[in-house]
């Protein structure tokens, strides 16, 4: 019967291929152009995205090193939305669409949803983006109102995982929160801002991905009218992030904030994906669903029992120099929890993964895939997003499908490793500690 359902999926994975291809131009400039035309649909969204996040903490601009403090990429999304006529947002406002922009490890994005008025936003779009403005007097502004945000973070207990990430990585930029500090983000100048913009907001560093109702013709044609389209005199960007190498600087960190119920977390860290690595990425992404997702005899165990909350998830993040699967919840007994977790993946390793699990899961993947595609925003973004990282949603796809149950088997040999393994805990007080 498996091999049967391998075989469907194959076969249903050949027809995805084909849904999810979009053109694609490079334009003279060196920018990226991906157009995913949707028939039927009646809306476009836009997506202007640069391989420029928080983990970029110090490149090399045509030979001269630049070394950003933490936070610059969030600060640097907030300052692209502003111009010398006014903020970009309300002229989205006015044309009726909705608009946003969010960074994270690896990138920052710009994108945009609406049902009319297409070319003018997309001006809106690459005008924004394309001619970056700073001054003294705005920077102090922004660092202010970030600062506010900063702060608002300290209270919430969502930044768990960069408290791993603090146990795992004694100097990896990942384990910095991505909006910085308030003492960080005061170090900016705008001479700082103008070499990151010089550097990784070059078009050959970016990509413009369209879906729904748009064409390849119409995205390259705003592209031109921005000044996006000619031939750049070449620039040379290196950057590098080393491996972190030897015994955790933390095997376990508690703190207290006011909560309802302990928060825990535990985190491995990994081996760093080589460059291309597209299968061992996506067997790392699967592993929190084959160990304690909702399709495992454990979740259902600790769910039943009343162990864990319904959000108690794994986590996997990859960046350069950096690989994190991670497990995060709320638990009233959270050290027993982590007990059986770690009990489970032993046993794994010792008589392997169930194979019907596998294939849920696998199969579980690969819709989500899909459904990504048939939304118009999902295929924006997911298409910018594989671009980036030098690939296609059909690579991923395909790559997916090629996945076999020995592959996670012989992955548990080396993943998840105790010794490895970091564990934080966030218990209810009124006082906040936080990790240094």
């Amino acid at each position: 019967m498996l091999n049967n359902d391998h075989e469907s999926f194959a076969a249903a994975q050949a027809r995805a291929a084909a849904a999810v291809s979009c053109e694609s131009v490079v334009l003279p400039s060196g920018l990226t152009v991906l157009c995913r035309t949707m028939p039927g649909y009646s809306s476009v969204h836009a997506i202007y995205a640069t391989g420029f996040g928080s983990v970029h903490r110090a490149f090399r601009l045509d030979g001269k090193q630049v070394t950003l403090p933490a936070g610059t990429a969030h600060f640097l999304e907030h300052k692209m939305c502003e111009t010398p006529k006014g903020d970009s947002f309300t002229f989205y406002a006015k044309t009726g669409a909705s608009a946003n922009a969010f960074t994270s490890y690896d990138r920052t994005c710009y994108l945009f949803s609406a049902t009319q008025k297409i070319d003018e936003n997309l001006d809106i779009l690459l005008g924004m983006v394309g001619k970056p403005w700073f001054t003294k007097a705005t920077i102090a502004k922004e660092q202010g109102i970030i600062g506010q945000e900063i702060k608002m973070y300290d209270d919430s207990p969502d930044w768990l995982l960069n408290a791993l990430f603090r146990c795992l990585y004694a100097d990896h930029p990942l384990r910095d929160d991505i909006a910085g500090t308030v003492e960080s983000i005061a170090e900016l100048t705008p001479q700082v801002l103008y070499s990151c913009t010089r550097g990784f907001y070059a078009p050959s560093n970016m990509v413009l991905s369209v879906a729904g109702k748009i064409t390849l013709a119409q995205a390259v044609d705003a592209c031109k009218r921005n000044g996006l389209y000619r031939a750049r005199a070449p620039h040379e960007v290196e950057w590098d992030i080393p491996a972190q190498t030897g015994p955790l600087p933390h095997k376990e960190a508690f703190f207290t904030m006011p909560v309802t119920k302990p928060c825990f977390g535990v985190a491995y860290r990994e081996e760093p994906l080589a460059e291309g690595d597209l299968k061992r990425e996506l067997l790392l992404d699967m592993l929190g669903d084959l160990v304690v997702g909702g399709l495992t005899k454990l979740y259902r165990r600790l769910y039943d029992e009343a162990l864990v909350n319904p959000e108690f998830s794994g986590d996997f993040i990859a960046v350069r120099g950096a690989c994190t699967v991670a497990f995060t919840g709320e638990s009233d007994t959270p050290r027993q929890v982590v007990d059986l977790l770690q009990e489970e993946i032993e046993r794994m390793r010792r008589e392997g993964v169930d194979p019907e699990v596998f294939m849920l899961v696998k199969n579980q993947m690969y819709g989500e895939l899909l459904g990504d595609v048939e939304a118009v925003d999902d295929a924006a973004e997911e298409a910018a997003a594989a671009c980036l990282k030098g690939r296609t949603l059909a690579d991923e796809i395909a790559a997916l499908a090629a996945l076999t149950v020995e592959d996670a088997n012989a992955l548990l040999q080396t993943a998840l490793r105790e010794e490895n393994r970091a564990y934080v805990q966030i218990d209810p007080a009124e006082k906040i500690t936080r990790l240094s």
